[in-house]
């Protein structure tokens, strides 16, 4: 049974990707050799050095943060125990990531992840007056990937020239890797990419495939989703409004592909 300074694999695996999650940080050292450590790590973390943490503790006031080292040793302990003297709110993942791997559970693949910037965080560029597909990425990168990314919302024409002078990663725009691939649409393509396979994702994929591919009839909520998406669009002139207020919904499908496909209404 974890301490209660502890939160066990089984019960972080069930709040991560839910909003309100505790930010993750991982201080494994680093392999130095392009090893696990530099090539996966789990959803939304972000690794940090522990001799270094009193440098970068006031980051992570006021939130609910999860360590994790290895083996939920003496780093993330040490860590998450410095964390708490300076006032935030700080457990470890008993067992570290050698547990969270033996149960199978998601991991992110740090290969394609965009370079952050001075604060952390990762930038992206799409164009504006979003529908579906760049609502639902960027709840895909807040949720599992990054949840301080920024998003900037531009005309057609100046993806690639805000992508270059503000470091930006486009998305959706026919710029770089993030892009439909055949049959597949962007949001299918960061799920592969980012190793991000999992049942439930699996799920809210193709109901996003099929609204945003004009295929409403691919799954039983696709229709749906293209009408409430379209809904959002004439609601809202600002497009960062507009994906902070469509947020939940796709919060609520992903909870309804997760859990509750079996319930039934009458």
């Amino acid at each position: 049974m974890p301490s209660p300074t502890e939160i066990s694999v089984e019960q972080l695996s069930r709040i991560i990707g839910l909003p309100g999650a505790p930010m993750l940080i991982d201080v494994r050292p680093s392999d130095g050799d392009g090893g696990d450590t530099d090539q996966s790590r789990l959803p939304t973390a972000r690794r940090m050095a522990s001799q270094t943490v009193s440098n970068w503790a006031h980051n992570f006031s006021g939130q609910r943060v999860v360590v994790y080292c290895r083996n939920g040793g003496s780093i993330s302990q040490g860590t998450a125990a410095w964390l708490r003297q300076a006032g935030i709110n700080a457990e470890t993942l008993a067992g570290g990531f050698d547990a969270w791997c033996k149960t199978n559970q998601l991991q992110l693949s740090t290969n394609r992840l965009p370079v952050h910037d001075e604060v952390g965080r990762t930038t992206w560029v799409t164009r504006a007056r979003p529908k579906i597909v760049r609502i639902a990425c960027p709840w895909l990168i807040r949720r599992f990937i990054d949840p301080t990314a920024m998003f900037l919302f531009v005309a057609p024409s100046e993806v690639a020239s805000v992508a270059e002078q503000f470091a930006a990663t486009p998305f959706d725009t026919g710029h770089g890797i993030w892009n439909d691939r055949g049959h597949a649409c962007t949001f299918d393509v960061m799920l592969e990419e980012f190793n991000l396979n999992s049942e439930p994702l699996s799920r809210l994929a193709a109901i996003i495939r099929g609204a945003d591919t004009g295929q409403p009839d691919l799954t039983s909520q696709s229709g749906g989703l293209l009408a409430i998406s379209l809904g959002y669009s004439r609601m809202f002139r600002d497009d960062v409004a507009q994906l902070e207020a469509a947020m939940p919904v796709y919060d609520a499908l992903y909870r309804w592909c997760r859990d509750g496909t079996e319930e039934t209404h009458g």
